[in-house]
């Protein structure tokens, strides 16, 4: 059964695993709990497990800025992703919600465009060669 839950300091262990699978490393550990500790990290488990977690900050002009996305390779293309946005849209504190991917990332790019994200602008210079593509949404 898939659930969707704001994450709470016990659940960081498994939130800094998945990251490192991605990441090779535990370098967010700090960022990652102070995002636990603001409630701005919502987790995504199947039954028991945490497979995944979606972290947003609100200093973006003053809208929700959804900074990561991450779910474990072995859980991906399963729905979690999207489970973590709309319960991210429904309890967003602002109405207008931003993220964003770099150009490269095509799986990304259609998650955003299947859950009604639609494109917003581009950065240049953040990756080399790659342009970071932002995305919006307004609170329905």
């Amino acid at each position: 059964m898939k659930t969707v839950r704001n994450a709470k300091l016990d659940d960081l262990d498994k939130i800094v695993g998945i990251d490192s699978e991605i990441t090779g490393n535990t370098s967010r550990l700090n960022y990652f709990k102070t995002s636990i500790e603001l409630g701005n990290c919502i987790i995504a488990k199947n039954d028991k497990d945490i497979v995944g977690f979606l972290i947003y900050e609100t200093n973006f002009f003053d809208c929700a800025f959804i900074s990561l996305v991450i779910i474990s390779p072995s859980n991906r293309r399963k729905g979690f992703a999207s489970l973590l946005l709309d319960y991210m849209m429904s309890k967003s504190p602002t109405t207008k919600v931003f993220s964003s991917t770099n150009r490269s990332n095509i799986s990304m790019q259609r998650v955003f465009d299947s859950n009604g994200f639609i494109q917003s602008g581009r950065v240049e210079n953040l990756d080399e060669g790659d342009p970071e593509i932002i995305y919006f949404k307004s609170k329905e």
